[in-house]
């Protein structure tokens, strides 16, 4: 009886959860799921088959998602950073906006942190409490802080995958 409740809950938090990020996000395509509390900007577009367990996008700047994307728990992407060169010491009252692209079939792991001006290549994996600081290839597996490519998956059995449209 309890776990018919619990999943019930779960299942209510799913939709309520989905619901808002497509109402805030500026495009979003099919099959979205939102498995925990997220929030996205207006300048949010989504790909298809987009799954978050707990996103938090923010800034100024566009955040453009592919299809086949799977976020861990508490990730977040931050398009916005302070200008220290500026008028006043630690920083002044400019904010510099850098849009952020992931392409198709990223997976991020828990905790990952994604900085202004980054793009991930399709097929890329960053591994859980990473901070990315700069551009990751395609198929590249990457970790750390900041972010370094240590690994990559074999392209063969990756693009095979993909032609026969075998997405998580």
């Amino acid at each position: 009886m309890i776990s018919k409740i619990f999943n019930a809950v779960k299942s209510i938090k799913r939709k309520y959860y989905t619901f808002r990020v497509k109402r805030v996000c500026k495009s979003c395509g099919n099959d979205l799921t939102v498995n925990n509390y997220s929030y996205v900007t207006s300048k949010t577009s989504l790909g298809n088959n987009v799954n978050f367990n707990g996103m938090k996008i923010q800034g100024t700047a566009n955040v453009v998602i592919g299809d086949n994307f799977h976020s861990g728990i508490e990730c977040m992407i931050i398009t916005d950073s302070h200008n220290y060169e500026g008028e006043a010491i630690p920083y002044d009252d400019t904010v510099i906006s850098k849009d952020v692209v992931i392409e198709d079939n990223v997976w991020l792991g828990n905790r990952v942190i994604v900085l202004p001006g980054v793009r991930i290549g399709e097929g890329a994996i960053i591994q859980a409490g990473s901070v990315v600081v700069k551009d990751i290839p395609k198929c590249a597996i990457a970790g750390g802080h900041p972010a370094n490519v240590f690994s990559s998956r074999d392209k063969d059995h990756y693009e095979e995958l993909k032609k026969e449209g075998k997405f998580h």
